[in-house]
């Protein structure tokens, strides 16, 4: 008998209905020559340090660091995790081979490796990796079953994480805590955590110590076309005056007049990272909603493994292409372009030697169904649309840039035009997403003439009265990227690539990291900005050693257990590196100085105090995208130009105008009547049928605006 061990039921009944394994046992499926059982993710854990010693249930500062001589596994004490282990312990024993299919990545080896190791498994053992659930995947992958030998790396990088985390971990929590936790909470240190922590409260204080200045830059109007003079922004209004009096007086010149054209790449398929980025910008969805949601859609069979950091494809993969795509129902009018020649076997996506364990994410040629959630249908949507749009042409376009001046003083403008739109096509009915730099963005959409070099004529010089602004907060989504290489800003997504093995934390667990710092109150959510609490900067102001919060050096680490993956590093190494830093760290924060952290709770506390004796602050408003719609009751509110309403509006209908009877409402008196049903007694109606000036506007039963 051959036993195949899934890492949850769901994958388990698939694996067994194509296997032909369809009788029900308890806690299996048993038929045709084999045993189909299930983890439920992990059953085992790396054991506590009063598994070791009694002496460790306390903590104590003169106990650390703790340093296990050999690491072990126990079972997670859960009724439901020890009843299915005797399952598993059982069949084990009984079957003739082992096949692993847990997830194909690095925390499914370990979860199963451990599982084996506990259930004592002197079996042979075949690897199953498969990239999709579909049916046909798993044919093709029992068919090309691997030796368990193939995937020793990948067990060893797994563990030696987890030790590392543990050690760390374990180590840096207890020793924070006790020496500045003032016995009233834990502190919670981790090798991923605090870095990234570090990154937000970096960024929190450039914030808080950033000061507005003004500043003034000299502007002209030339044949309808403003251009900016080409020198330093001007510190004091004197001297921008002085600069536009000698505009006034001489001529404007054309000096040279060039158009180039060129090419847009199109954009790259998604790795978890890459498609998490997108779903926070375009939809606000948490880091770990999105992976739930591609997770979810993963096990429907309609997209492959998400758990990647490749955004490209294997070679093999390329005669599927046609297949999946012709199979893609809802989105034909866009494929159909792409199907009237071979499918494009580009660089940009196919090449083997960038691919890994996994490729990208794509669909799969099974379709979305009815029955996905809202939610589901636009992360589907994602990864469709970004498929499709690979395999278009290159986007061309053309840059003109002209240079001018006025006496001495230069002035430049350039402008953009796309000349053929290639995979823009794609995206073409989508809303725009909004520009950060407004100015910037009118003058690159202004249409530009034809100028001839040389040519002179008048124009109507100005000042522009700008102030610099501060660093944006980290978004999930500009977190995501910032770890992704280890807190360096890069645009280009090629270097990008090149750092990825260096980034913190693995696509899988930055969602996670993320939600820990939530939970332990190091930050908040600001509406789309995420906020270090005092008591998150507090904590990294206190953590002297650069290892524990650097980004770079936590990428390093990151690094090496890749190269563990690969068997080009010892994982012993790694764990002795590890040894030796939290026993420096121990020894440095025992006899270093001491202070109490103030906790995000005290610190409320105190507010509360001052509260009492300080005028009331302005309080922030709740947020469009965190207020349900009053009508339908389910989807959340979305702010457009002109009105608020429903996020499903098409099927809900719900929407309020931001002016009613000639009188525009604030956010505020919007919000009390979505949330409360009325306003409070309002003045300037200007419009209203019966010529009512002032009163109460109410919604009504059927949801429309009326004052009263």
């Amino acid at each position: 008998m051959k036993l195949c061990i899934a890492e949850k039921p769901s994958v388990a009944r698939d694996i067994a209905k194509v296997l032909g394994a369809t009788t029900s046992k308890q806690g299996y499926m048993e038929g045709n020559g084999y045993c189909v059982t299930w983890t439920f993710g992990h059953l085992c854990t790396l054991k506590e340090p009063h598994d070791y010693s009694p002496q460790f249930k306390s903590w104590n500062l003169f106990s650390l660091p703790i340093i296990p001589s050999s690491f072990g596994i126990k079972l997670i004490p859960n009724k439901g995790v020890e009843t299915q282990f005797k399952v598993i312990e059982k069949l084990v024993e009984e079957c003739d081979e082992v096949i692993n299919c847990g997830d194909a990545g690095q925390e499914g080896e370990l979860i199963q490796r451990w599982v084996l190791q506990k259930a004592k498994c002197n079996k042979p053992v075949q690897r199953l990796w498969i990239s999709s659930l579909t049916e046909d995947a798993i044919k093709e992958g029992f068919a090309s079953l691997k030796p368990a030998e193939d995937y020793k790396n990948l067990y060893l990088a797994g563990n030696a994480r987890a030790i590392g985390d543990w050690l760390l971990g374990i180590n840096a929590t207890r020793l924070f805590t006790k020496k500045f936790g003032g016995n009233k909470a834990v502190l919670s240190i981790g090798r991923v955590q605090t870095p990234t922590l570090a990154m937000l409260v970096q960024r929190q204080k450039e914030i808080d110590a950033f000061t507005t200045e003004e500043y003034w830059e000299l502007k002209t109007k030339y044949r309808d076309v403003v251009f900016n003079a080409a020198i330093d922004r001007l510190k004091t209004l004197e001297r921008a005056e002085k600069g536009l009096e000698y505009l006034k007086v001489n001529p404007f010149e054309i000096v040279s007049f060039e158009i180039k054209e060129g090419k847009e790449k199109n954009p790259r398929l998604f790795d978890l990272t890459g498609l998490q980025v997108e779903a926070n910008k375009k939809y606000g969805y948490s880091a770990e909603n999105t992976l739930n949601y591609v997770q979810s859609l993963y096990e429907k069979k309609h997209v492959t493994y998400p758990r990647v950091d490749t955004t490209y494809l294997s070679d093999s993969l390329y005669p599927k292409i046609e297949g999946i795509l012709r199979k893609m129902y809802p989105y034909q009018e866009l494929i159909a372009p792409l199907l009237e020649a071979p499918i494009p076997k580009s660089k940009a996506v196919f090449d083997d030697t960038k691919v890994t364990d996994h490729h990208a994410i794509i669909p799969t040629e099974v379709p979305p169904s009815q029955n996905l959630s809202r939610e589901e249908k636009l992360i589907y949507d994602l990864i469709a649309k970004r498929f499709i749009a690979v395999f278009y042409p290159e986007c061309k376009i053309s840059n003109t840039l002209v240079e001018g001046k006025v006496g001495t003083i230069p002035f430049k403008t350039s402008g953009r035009q796309i000349l053929e739109p290639g995979w823009r096509t794609v995206y073409a009915k989508e809303p725009k997403e909004e520009s950060t730099d407004k100015e910037k963005e009118k003058e690159e959409e202004q249409t530009i003439p034809e100028f001839i070099v040389g040519e002179t004529g008048p124009h109507d010089p100005m000042i522009h009265q700008g102030k610099t602004t501060p660093p944006k907060p980290y978004t999930e989504a500009t977190l995501l990227r910032a770890m992704e290489t280890a807190g360096k800003q890069v645009e280009d997504e090629e270097l990008r690539e090149m750092l990825k093995n260096n980034g913190i934390g693995r696509p899988s667990t930055r969602a996670n990291i993320i939600e820990t710092l939530f939970k332990r109150k190091y930050i908040e959510k600001k509406r789309k900005n995420l906020i270090a609490t005092q008591t998150g900067i507090q904590l990294i102001d206190t953590i002297e050693d650069e290892l524990l919060k650097s980004p770079e050096l936590t990428g390093e680490w990151e690094s090496k257990l890749r190269k563990i993956e690969k068997g080009e590093y010892e994982a012993n190494l790694f764990k002795e590196e590890l040894i030796q830093m939290v026993t420096e760290l121990t020894d440095k924060v025992v006899y270093g100085k001491g202070k109490v952290i103030t906790l995000q709770d005290e610190e409320k506390e105190e507010v509360k105090e001052k509260k009492k004796r300080e005028p009331a602050q302005k309080k922030e408003l709740q947020s469009w995208e965190e207020t349900k719609c009053p009508k339908c009751k389910e989807h959340t509110l979305i702010k457009g130009k002109t009105a608020v309403g429903c996020s499903d509006f098409k099927n809900c209908g719900f929407k309020i105008t931001f002016e009613i009877f000639g009188k525009k409402l604030s956010d505020k008196q919007l919000l009390d009547l979505v949330l409360k049903g009325k306003t409070s007694k309002l003045k300037g109606f200007s419009t209203h049928p019966e010529g009512l000036t002032e009163g109460i506007l109410t919604l009504s039963d059927d949801f429309q605006v009326q004052l009263g």
